[in-house]
């Protein structure tokens, strides 16, 4: 039987002698843009000859699942050694967050636009300013009712939860932030929480677009409308299918019924979070550990969002996320890059892990 130094050293060897660079050469070539319809096609070929062919050599019977209302297939793939033993179930797309890392969860995100209608047209500001209501300014006074001035969200039906205790300890020792990054604003967001447990165990509203008029080209005009596209991040505890109606109640109460609140055609994304403390996660870690000399970071959830309550929630899966990449990495940009001894570590990282789940099932 291999071991365990041998098979890291194996899986090295192979970064070494070019072999991810040219498996990933292959694959990037592929033009899969989820976002767009058109792509579709393109992005079954990804799975079916980029990714199927390596599965089927490692064993794995696997099958497309092309939901025609989703932007792209899912495939999925099954290796069954003795059903007794211990199941694994890795799930992979396209995103990269920060690394050499471990996150446990993430945050929910919840769109949704507010919108102030009040007429059909724009009207002169000198015959009209002091008579007619201003769309803008009432949206703006409406959006500072939800969050003030220095980013604390003021609604309480969209405010955090307490933070456990096993959280704020897991996030005691972590700062945000990147070498050439911006500055954090230490005075931003919730008071009295250090900048981890705002960006990864905090709700967050944030203002992602604003417009009234042409702000490029400005006329002496009161606008008829104004819109604002906003965006609450939130953390497990919260449940979102009560925000509309709470937002709604809010402006309300507030003088703001010409308001719209309307929820974004974006589906909404629940938060997640596997307790720190839990016994998986000490020995995803302790293998981490055994491979790099250093233990890992750990996070109870990442400050963004993924499709984790499909396995946490749904499936009832303790969840443990490990990437690959660094903030750094431009993703979603068109310079969007790995950096080699980021890729390098994780590979022996991953063939480590792997190889203590088998050898621990065996023990």
């Amino acid at each position: 039987m291999i071991t365990r130094g041998a098979a890291i050293a194996r899986a090295l060897e192979w970064f070494d002698s070019g072999g991810l660079r040219d498996t990933l050469a292959r694959r990037v070539a592929y033009r899969t843009e989820s976002q767009r319809p058109d792509r579709r096609a393109e992005l079954a070929a990804y799975l079916e000859d980029g990714l199927a062919p390596a599965l089927a050599a490692m064993g794995f019977a696997w099958r497309l699942v092309d939901d025609e209302g989703s932007p792209a297939p899912f495939l999925i793939a099954e290796r069954i050694e003795d059903p007794a033993l211990t199941t694994v179930l890795s799930y992979g797309h396209g995103d990269v967050v920060g690394g050499p890392t471990l996150f446990l969860g993430s945050r929910g995100a919840f769109n949704f636009d507010l919108t102030v209608r009040l007429r059909d047209g724009a009207h002169h500001s000198g015959n009209w300013g002091g008579l007619l209501a201003n769309p803008a300014t009432i949206l703006a006074n409406a959006i500072a009712s939800l969050v003030d001035a220095r980013g604390r969200i003021v609604i309480d039906a969209l405010r955090t939860p307490p933070i456990p205790a096993s959280v704020a300890e897991a996030l005691a020792a972590i700062e945000p932030g990147e070498a050439g990054g911006p500055a954090i604003d230490r005075d931003w967001g919730e008071p009295g929480r250090s900048p981890a447990e705002r960006v990864f165990a905090s709700n967050v509203l944030e203002v992602l677009a604003l417009g009234s008029g042409d702000p490029e080209r400005p006329v002496n005009a009161i606008p008829a409308r104004a819109a604002a596209h906003l965006q609450l991040r939130f953390v497990p505890g919260c449940e979102p299918e009560g925000f509309t109606a709470a937002l709604r109640a809010h402006l309300d109460a507030h003088g703001f019924a010409c308001v719209e609140v309307t929820p974004a055609k974006s589906a909404t994304m629940r938060a997640t979070r596997l307790d720190p403390a839990h016994p998986w996660v000490g020995r995803v870690a302790k293998s981490i550990e055994r491979t790099t000399g250093a233990p890992p970071a750990i996070l109870p959830g990442i400050g963004g969002s993924l499709p984790n309550d499909c396995f946490a929630d749904v499936l009832g899966l303790p969840t443990i996320w490990i990437p690959h990449s660094y903030p750094g990495c431009m993703q979603h940009a068109p310079d969007e890059h790995l950096l080699a001894p980021i890729a390098r570590e994780a590979l022996a990282i991953m063939t480590g892990l792997w190889y203590d789940l088998g050898e621990s099932v065996a023990a």
